[in-house]
């Protein structure tokens, strides 16, 4: 359980990208009040748990109406994932988010930011919601199962005391810094992404023979 645990927890973590998300949280709430910004980021880590847990329960059963196999959508997500982490790589993810950071700044009249842009697609986007699809459908038992979602819970947690923490946090850490984490999540996350494909490549070679 210790392994599908921390082998979770790490997708997670890497593919939320707490230290990625909080100078974003930062940017979309800077000069409001620090109850405001609580409160962001309580709703923002909320919307997303629910939306990641829905996916997690009920993914499979949306697969098999939509008619696609567990292996292709285990291929599919380790391909996502991998282009996910070579713009973790190559810092091209950061600069997306920045600009969409930008966009909502430049539109005064958007103030609850707990929705969009946090929630949906930053905390739950593609990424994370192919990863918790993932790796529910690889749980094998009820106890394999709550392994996943107590990892997933302690990833939310980790990126909630981040962005209640991002302004100290982000003056702390500096840009070289979370440039530098960045990058070294996006190779673990390219080695899990491989993972995901190679778990699907094998289940479909076995199941033709």
């Amino acid at each position: 359980m210790t392994e599908i645990f921390v082998s979770a927890f790490v997708t997670f973590f890497v593919v939320i990208d707490p230290p990625g998300c909080a100078p974003i949280f930062a940017s979309l709430t800077a000069g409001g009040p620090p109850g405001f910004r609580r409160k962001m980021a309580i709703r923002s880590v909320l919307i997303a748990a629910a939306i990641l847990v829905f996916f997690a329960l009920f993914g499979e059963q949306l697969l098999d109406a939509l008619g696609i196999t567990l292996a292709a959508f285990r291929i599919a997500g380790g391909i996502m994932l991998f282009l996910i982490a070579l713009e973790m790589v190559f810092e091209k993810r950061t600069a997306r988010r920045e600009t969409r950071a930008q966009e909502i700044n430049a539109t005064p009249e958007i103030e609850d930011i707990s929705v969009f842009p946090m929630a949906i697609p930053m905390i739950a986007g593609p990424g994370s919601i192919a990863s918790v699809m993932l790796l529910a459908a690889r749980s094998d038992g009820p106890g394999e199962s709550i392994a996943m979602f107590a990892a997933l819970a302690a990833a939310l947690t980790v990126l909630l005391v981040a962005l209640l923490a991002a302004g100290p946090l982000m003056r702390f850490l500096g840009h070289k810094v979370e440039a530098m984490i960045t990058r070294i999540l996006g190779v673990i996350l390219a080695a899990l992404a491989a993972q995901f494909v190679i778990d699907g490549i094998g289940v479909s070679f076995n199941v033709q023979a």
